[in-house]
């Protein structure tokens, strides 16, 4: 099979996981019991307008028309799946149940998917170059003094809960040492006036430093370690061997020959990460206050707010399959012993 069958052949397999997980997400909302919080809360703000409870009931898809008495008539399971899976489809995600703003504008226009993406996108950008660096290098030294020192080191961080390093780094670097704000994306004084482009660009940083460093100490461990296993396998074979004897530079011999043989599973997970970028990071972004989608889904699982969750939800699953798809198709780029079969 050649490239162009092969693609064919994973974009219907795509097209069939995408099919599954809008089912399984429509099955999961719908074995919720209800009403929820939110609609009560809705409901309860429309008391004494029974008109007004009438839309809203329309609104949420709780019933599909009144009789002649106005009792509600509920719509039918494969009505409002045909409905559900149509709008997930076209990305029509419908209203928020806490702002009544539509899902896609409290999640672009409000700057939270920006605030995601600088927040995940750096830590996650920064934690695979860190932890592939020093994963090779330990791999090379391996038994060393600085192989167990990383180890040990990259397995704490790995470990240790994001909130307690968050409120760990806040303490010291916030309240002992106040080099940065403990929280927010920008400061409140943004409200009153756009400072310069340069000084908006220092102060994000700043705001960015300590959320950013948590992710990253806390993701660059998998890395490390990942990599220094796939570098010990490659790093035993006879082509090293052979490099070697040639008089090849150990950095050659390290990272053209053995990290380019041992990527395979370090594309896998760097595609992974990068694909679970846009589900946020819920408990650093909840420690830092930073308004992006990770706390917009804690915000949606207290309100009970399922439109924001259904969406959030399916995005992530679409990310997840799309981050594998690239990776399939990459690993044919870096090793071209691969068949596409």
């Amino acid at each position: 099979m050649g490239l162009r069958g092969y693609l064919v052949k994973r974009l219907l397999n795509t097209v069939v996981l995408v099919i599954f997980v809008i089912i399984l997400n429509f099955v999961i909302f719908e074995l919720l019991p209800g009403p929820n919080g939110a609609i009560a809360n809705l409901t309860g703000r429309a008391k004494g307008n029974p008109q007004a409870i009438h839309n809203l009931q329309l609104q949420l898809g709780l019933c599909q028309s009144f009789d002649s008495n106005g009792k509600c008539i509920p719509p039918s399971l494969w009505s409002k799946f045909f409905v559900y899976f149509q709008n997930m489809l076209t990305f029509n995600f419908g209203q928020s149940q806490q702002t009544g703003n539509s899902v896609l504008h409290d999640m672009i226009g409000t700057g939270r998917l920006w605030n995601t993406l600088e927040l995940l996108g750096t830590a996650t950008a920064i934690s695979l170059i860190v932890g592939i660096l020093l994963g090779v290098v330990v791999a090379a030294r391996r038994g060393g003094v600085f192989d167990s020192t990383m180890v040990t080191v990259s397995l704490t961080t790995f470990s240790l809960p994001t909130f307690f390093m968050g409120l760990l780094l806040i303490l010291v670097f916030a309240l002992y040492l106040p080099w940065f704000p403990s929280g927010g994306v920008t400061p409140s004084t943004w409200l009153l006036g756009t400072p310069p482009l340069l000084q908006q660009i220092l102060t994000r940083i700043r705001y960015l430093f300590l959320p950013a460093l948590t992710l990253t100490l806390f993701f660059y461990g998998g890395n490390l370690l990942l990599t220094r296993a796939t570098m010990g396998e490659a790093l035993t074979e006879d082509y090293i061997t052979t490099a070697r004897a040639k008089g090849l530079p150990e950095r050659t011999v390290l990272f053209k020959h053995a990290l380019r043989n041992a990527s395979l599973p370090i594309v896998t997970n760097a595609a992974l990460a990068f694909g679970g970028i846009l589900g946020g990071a819920i408990i650093t972004e909840t420690v830092f206050n930073w308004d992006g989608l990770g706390l917009w889904l804690y915000n949606a699982i207290y309100w009970h707010d399922f439109p924001v969750l259904q969406a959030m939800f399916y995005i992530i699953a679409l990310c997840v399959i799309g981050a594998n798809l690239v990776s399939d198709i990459v690993y044919g780029m870096i090793d071209p012993r691969i068949k596409y079969e």
